[in-house]
Parts: C-alpha cells; structure tokens; sequence
C-alpha cells in the first residue's frame, strides 16, 4: 500500500530516543517510506541517527532541541523552515513517565507538565505557519495514563490528559485549514524503557507475567513496530478523513471486558 509519504517534511520530537524505543522506530519507518524526517530531540543521539539515514541516501535533518524551552523550539523550526521550505505533518512524541506525584515538589510537577504536554504545544505553535501551507496533520502519541491513572504519577498523568484534550481543541481550531489532529495512545509496550524499568523490579519477571496475562489479545505486549505502523497509516493519505481521534494500540488492553481475563 502506497501511504504516500515520500517526500514529506515530518518533523518528529523525542525521535532520539535509545535504539528499539517507539520514536526511533517511527524514525526508522518514516525513512522506509521515504519521508523526510526533522528530529527534534535533546540527546545529542539524535546526529548518528540522521547520518546513518544519510548514508542510506534518505534527507534527514537533526536539530538538538530542548523541547521545553520555546527559543530553542522556534529555532529549530526555522531551521527546517529554512531547508525544505514546507512542514507536512508533525508527530509529537515527547513522553517521560517521570513518578511526580503528590508527593513531589512544585517544580517537579510543572517540569513533568513543560515535557509531556507544553512542549506539544510549542512545537505545534511553531510549525502551524507552515502546516497551514500545506494542509498537513498532527499526530499526537499520548498514553493510556491519561484515561486509567496509574498512581503515583500526577503530573504524567495529567500531561497525557491534556494532549488528549489539545488534540480534539486541536481539530476543532485547525479544521477551516484543513489540518487533521489525532492521538494515537499507547499502553503496554516492550521498549528499552520498559525493560530496564523491569530490571528495576525485585521480582521483575513475576511482574512482568502479571501484566502480560492482562493483555487480552495474544496475552503479549504490543511491539514498537505495530505502533509505528498505525502512525504512518493515521498520518497518511490512506487516512485522509480521519481527524479528532484517539486510536488505541494496546491489543484490548484498556477496553475491553474484564471477563476476558480467565485468572
């Protein structure tokens, strides 16, 4: 299936993450379908990255960006700005569940909410120019935090919650341009992240075998790659009346009836 994404600009935020993580393979299958990724990242990870798709022969732009801070947001869109000319669409990918809960401090809770959900906002406020152009899409990767909880987790939580809310003001406001926004979220995911979180754990594998019997089809966590994938299909033309929306890619795991759990 064409998804009609070659030559695209699509700038991707938090894209330079370790190899395996959910934006590195949204980076990786951008570049396959012959999209122009802009990364937009803090980790200096970010410059192999786009020379590795250099190499490969796939345009590529890094621009070292702490997204939390609106300069260096502004700059790095005027950089891509400069280059291409043309913002297509814009994945917002930022997501550090980062434990500030009630317990936390002031600052720590408006950190979490500068990270996981302003700087959605920064990136979009900056692109929109250009996005306006070309009649591109947002895409915005939220979590199942957002609707369930988690504990312990406040300013996660309500950082998730609001780029849920943004996404459908979003679409609303951005819909006489002819801009789609929707939010993909995401549950129990295996990533570097993930693992390392289990490693943590004194009885990280009997953990492990807990959450993934929750997990209602196949019993198994849901793959970097079948994320990427509904991305890619959600921001592309296959998916061009599609606006407003959460899509769920969690293998059941948020929805459905708890009588599927036979234990």
């Amino acid at each position: 299936m064409d998804l009609g994404l070659k030559g695209k600009v699509v700038v991707i935020s938090g894209a330079a993450g370790i190899e395996g993580s959910i934006g590195e393979t949204i980076l990786q299958r951008l570049a396959d379908e012959g999209a122009i990724p802009a990364i937009i990242d803090r980790n200096a990870r970010g410059f192999g990255y786009a020379e590795k798709l250099q190499k490969r022969g796939i345009d590529a732009l890094f621009c070292q960006t702490d997204v939390t801070n609106p300069d260096q947001v502004k700059n790095a869109m005027d950089t891509i700005s400069e280059k291409y000319g043309k913002i297509d669409i814009v994945i917002n990918n930022v997501g550090v569940n980062d434990g500030a809960g009630l317990d936390a401090s002031y600052e720590d809770f408006m950190n979490s909410l500068k990270l996981n959900m302003v700087s959605y906002f920064l990136v979009v406020k900056h692109a929109l120019p250009l996005l306006k152009k070309s009649k591109g899409n947002i895409l915005n990767i939220g979590s199942k935090v957002g609707l369930t909880g988690q504990g312990g987790t406040s300013g996660y939580a309500a950082s998730k919650g609001g780029v849920l809310g943004l996404t459908r003001e979003w679409a609303v406001d951005l819909i006489k341009h002819q801009i789609r926004v929707n939010a993909i979220i995401i549950a129990e995911s295996w990533t570097p992240a993930y693992d390392n979180w289990i490693k943590t754990l004194e009885n990280g594998e009997e953990k492990l075998k807990s959450i993934v019997k929750k997990i209602p089809l196949e019993n198994r966590m849901t793959t970097p790659q079948e994320i990427a994938d509904t991305c890619l299909f959600t921001i592309s033309k296959r998916s061009s009346h599609t606006t407003g929306q959460f899509i769920t890619v969690d293998g059941g795991y948020v929805h459905l009836d708890r009588s599927l759990l036979t234990e």
